[in-house]
């Protein structure tokens, strides 16, 4: 298929460029006013723009090596979710300090003993006049020891069915009741917190949305978390791609043996099959039409392709790859390889694990059904009869 891509003389990037006369230097502040850190967004925190204007003030930013603010939960999940269901009084408190990175998010909404069955909240509020009293435990929350605000689900209605009787609500970190303890991890640091609460009294005004109907906007968080953990790095976005590898062995020019070239060969061709699905989804965003499977599909290709890349370069280090502080290319990136290979366990958990993804694209995208009936005694044959049968 012709992939789409913003023209040399696209007039976003005269304005791009024409505002970076006056601000050479900006600021994060500056940057959030003026509607680049999230053009996508509806004025006056975005620019409206459509995909084609996206993609070319991302390249002319990217050109001008304009670092933008670092702050991933809240511009990427929190501030559209509340964009999508919060009142207009919570955007014009919570939006710009979020895309200028003033207040750091993190996000509550895993629990320990549900696992992925994310609905299945054991965190209580009660409404007590003009708070919501929280009470119960949230697990793997990221940035929570230096985050301000928080965005919290918490089962308001316990008697109403799983995915009803849930609400959505922002958490002020420093609220009295709170206590943060660190998880460390196999790189040996921790941005993993657990996060009791005790007694913790949230403002009434802090609910975004209606009450006992929060499960949709946790959904759209969901979506945007999914779309943002699957970027060019190979963790999560971040970190080096199997183009980097491939640059990393023809500059040290290794002696490799047929099989580690074969390895080679494939992580670079899976990096490709990602870099055409997001190309794909780009240019399906461009001609105003729906992403299609791809997102969720390139979700779960790129969590395993990250992890190949990491084993690929263990390998690569031969009996060295099992210490620490080797580096195969005999450059100064012992410590990037270290903590690539140790952090890589976790992308096929983080953002729901490759199985839920699997799951949601066998139901949402191959139309097969939920489960098997087993009280009917319902074979695997039958069931794709069914899906087949409803399919016509």
């Amino acid at each position: 298929m012709e992939f789409l891509t913003p023209p040399a003389d696209h007039p976003a990037r005269d304005r791009v460029r024409a505002w970076l006369r006056e601000h050479p230097h900006p600021t994060p502040r500056q940057l959030a006013e003026s509607g680049y850190v999230a053009p996508h967004w509806p004025a006056p925190y975005g620019l409206d723009a459509d995909p084609m204007s996206q993609l070319a003030i991302d390249a002319e930013l990217r050109a001008a090596q304009v670092a933008m603010p670092e702050n991933p939960i809240a511009i990427g999940w929190a501030g559209p979710t509340i964009l999508a269901g919060g009142t207009e009084a919570q955007r014009e408190r919570y939006l710009r300090p979020l895309l200028a990175a003033e207040e750091i998010w993190c996000q509550l909404f895993s629990e320990p003993g549900h696992g992925s069955d994310l609905a299945n909240l054991s965190t209580r509020a009660v409404r007590d006049g003009e708070h919501y009293v929280v009470n119960g435990q949230k697990l793997w929350t990221s940035d929570a020891h230096v985050a301000h605000l928080g965005i919290l689900i918490v089962r308001t209605d316990p008697d109403a069915p799983k995915h009803r009787g849930i609400s959505y609500l922002i958490c002020p970190m420093d609220t009295p009741g709170i206590t943060i303890r660190p998880v460390y991890d196999m790189t040996g640091t921790f941005y993993l917190n657990e996060v009791f609460f005790d007694d913790v009294r949230i403002p009434a005004e802090n609910l975004v949305g209606e009450e006992n109907k929060g499960w949709r906007l946790a959904k759209v968080t969901l979506g945007n978390e999914r779309v943002s953990l699957s970027g060019e790095g190979a963790l999560w976005g971040h970190g080096p791609s199997a183009a980097d590898l491939l640059a990393k062995v023809r500059a040290a020019n290794l002696d490799l043996d047929p099989l580690l070239r074969q390895e080679l060969a494939k992580v670079w061709i899976e990096g490709e099959v990602l870099r055409l699905i997001r190309l794909r989804t780009v240019t399906a965003a461009v001609q105003g039409r729906p992403p299609g499977p791809e997102a969720s599909i390139r979700k779960a290709l790129s969590d395993e392709h990250g992890q190949h890349i990491m084993n690929l370069v263990r390998d690569l280090a031969g009996s060295h790859g099992l210490v620490k502080g080797h580096d195969p290319f005999g450059s100064d990136d012992a410590k990037t390889w270290d903590h690539g290979f140790c952090f890589a366990p976790a992308l096929t958990i983080g953002g729901g694990t490759a199985q839920v993804q699997r799951n949601i694209i066998a139901e949402q995208v191959l139309g097969m059904p939920r489960e098997l009936d087993v009280e009917k005694g319902m074979t695997w044959s039958e069931a794709r009869s069914a899906v087949l049968a409803a399919q016509r």
